[in-house]
């Protein structure tokens, strides 16, 4: 039975990173002008919203996602009239917009922490999170690592921050710094856009007794995530968010919202949900023991992430609406994770984009995801710009690495990865700009390029265009809104979905074995709508796939 049907479902969502998108005035920095710029190219793939990542003024410890005036657009990205304007033009194209919100941390650059630190008297002392003492409230560590706590240079003051010390956490116990954030969400939300995807949701809520716990490193010290992230009574905040907000506007909310257990999904995007949808994570960091410490590597196989995929879907089918995603500018490349040796196979990468597609929500894709770019390989720490990857390497020869397996294990994680500037074309700085590009290009490739792609027919790009259009055909919208199920696997590397209503049904099936691989069909086939090779064959009830083959069939019901 289908859920009230909304808008956002039959969405195409297409992330962008400011920096790397597109460099328009030749500084080697992208820009909003560069966005406008590539609209044709995004409306031509066939995306129909824009999520941009962070464009508000911001000292960039953290690019962006440390904040210092939720009104003022950076001056490397443009103008507020840049923004209105890319507002207006990607409406001319059927195209919305969608703007990060980060609402958990400001940078300490903001005017209200400013202020806090000026005037200890000053209400906006009450914004932050701050203790007194000589020593450290407690051993929590950051995400970022080191202590959550930092020390004011004159007093005997610490003040909290989840993430960076330049991101101090906002005090969301205080009503008077919900009222601000209200305030500024309407803003936004009146000047246009369609909605929100909201950054690090989860830790807004802290466990208040800052109670030190048994340490989980050599460092002393334990994961912020266990005492700040989804915390009890943080549904009090989400509930007065939405309804002072989200409620008000036919807009759409994608939450990050790790560490949300599955029998918890209900209130977060349910009916009466506090988002539109959340992205589930559990698939991302299949290859680490915890997603915050890439150095513990763990071994896995396609049959695990087929797995945590289906158990993924069955839940949030329960409760409300997903967002499918294999990439974003957290992430590396789903090329090169999820493929290994395979990453730079055209059909491999054609496999893995329709394994995600068509499951069962609303598809992100990530900029150059549709050009099947690959991770990069640098040779040293100093290469790296992400202050997650440079933790993360410290930490992990900390716990025993040398620094040649610390490295290369940031080389596969490292954030950096997907930040790299979007290949447009052959060019030895990939299109992106005549200057010097503010992070290293991944590789000049003379295929996985924007230019060579969209001229060839049977590119990545015109595979996602493909899937595009076909989840966007009235006629087969229950590839969008028919319920999920999935089939057995019947003991191969071979993923299986279903999507079907009372009028049809499609079997989703992809391969991720470099070997043909023979499977029994359970249901008559009426056509097939997409395939990455030619070379499969149907015969009666047997299907048989080439190595890294994928289909979508439409079964006789």
């Amino acid at each position: 039975m289908r859920q009230q049907e909304k808008w956002w479902q039959k969405e195409v969502i297409y992330q962008i990173y400011p920096r790397s998108f597109y460099d328009s005035n030749q500084d080697g920095i992208g820009d909003i002008p560069g966005i406008i710029e590539k609209l044709d190219y995004l409306s031509d793939l066939g995306v129909t919203s824009l999520w941009i990542c962070p464009i508000f003024q911001s000292p960039m410890a953290d690019n962006g996602y440390d904040i210092s005036d939720y009104f003022a657009i950076s001056e490397e990205f443009g103008t507020l009239e840049d923004v209105k304007r890319l507002i207006a033009e990607a409406k001319a194209r059927g195209i919305k917009i969608i703007l990060d919100l980060v609402v958990n941390h400001t940078s300490d650059e903001h005017a209200w922490f400013q202020e806090a630190l000026r005037d200890p008297k000053s209400k906006y002392r009450d914004y932050y999170i701050f203790k007194e003492g000589t020593e450290a409230p407690n051993n929590w560590r950051s995400i970022f690592g080191g202590s959550v706590w930092e020390k004011l240079p004159n007093e005997d003051i610490f003040y909290y921050h989840t993430f960076h010390k330049k991101q101090p956490d906002l005090n969301w116990e205080n009503p008077a710094l919900r009222e601000e954030v209200y305030q500024m969400v309407t803003t936004w939300l009146e000047m246009g856009i369609a909605g929100f995807r909201i950054d690090a949701i989860t830790f807004i809520k802290k466990d208040l007794t800052f109670k030190s716990q048994p340490a989980d490193g050599v460092d002393g010290l334990v994961k912020c995530t266990k005492t700040s992230r989804n915390q009890p009574g943080i549904e009090v905040f989400l509930k007065e968010l939405n309804e002072r907000c989200f409620q008000k506007y036919d807009c759409v909310t994608v939450a990050e919202a790790p560490g949300v257990p599955y029998d918890q999904l209900d209130q977060f995007i349910g009916p009466d949900g506090f988002f539109s949808m959340i992205f589930d994570f559990k698939h991302a960091d299949l290859d680490v023991a915890s997603g915050s410490e890439w150095f513990k590597r763990v071994a896995w196989t396609p049959e695990d992430l087929f797995q945590i995929l289906e158990e993924s879907q069955l839940a949030i089918q329960t409760s409300g609406w997903g967002a499918p995603f294999i990439e974003n500018h957290d992430q590396p490349r789903a090329t090169s994770k999820y493929l290994l040796n395979q990453a730079t196979n055209p059909l491999a990468v054609k496999a893995i984009g329709l394994m995600y597609f068509f499951l069962r929500g609303t598809p992100f894709i990530y900029q150059g995801q549709e050009l099947g770019m690959i991770n990069f390989e640098r040779d040293g720490i100093d290469a790296f710009d992400d202050i997650s990857s440079i933790d993360q390497y410290h930490r992990g020869m900390a716990e025993g690495l040398t620094a040649d397996e610390a490295l290369q294990i940031i080389n596969l994680r490292s954030r950096d990865n997907s930040r790299t500037p979007v290949q447009w074309t052959a060019e030895p700085t990939v299109g992106f700009t005549e200057g010097t590009p503010w992070l290293p290009i991944a590789e000049r490739s003379e295929v996985r390029n924007a230019a060579h792609q969209i001229a060839t027919p049977d590119s990545i790009f015109q595979f996602y265009k493909a899937m595009i259009a076909l989840k966007q055909n009235p006629a087969l919208e229950t590839l969008t809104l028919g319920e999920i199920a999935f089939p057995e696997r019947q003991g191969k590397p071979v993923f299986l979905y279903r999507r079907e209503d009372a009028g049809a049904s499609y079997l989703i099936v992809v391969s991720l074995s470099e070997m043909r691989e023979t499977i029994t069909l359970e249901r008559p086939v009426k056509a097939v709508h997409l395939y990455n090779s030619q070379d499969y064959t149907i015969d009666q009830h047997l299907l048989t796939l080439p190595a890294f083959g994928a289909l979508v069939i439409e079964e006789e019901k």
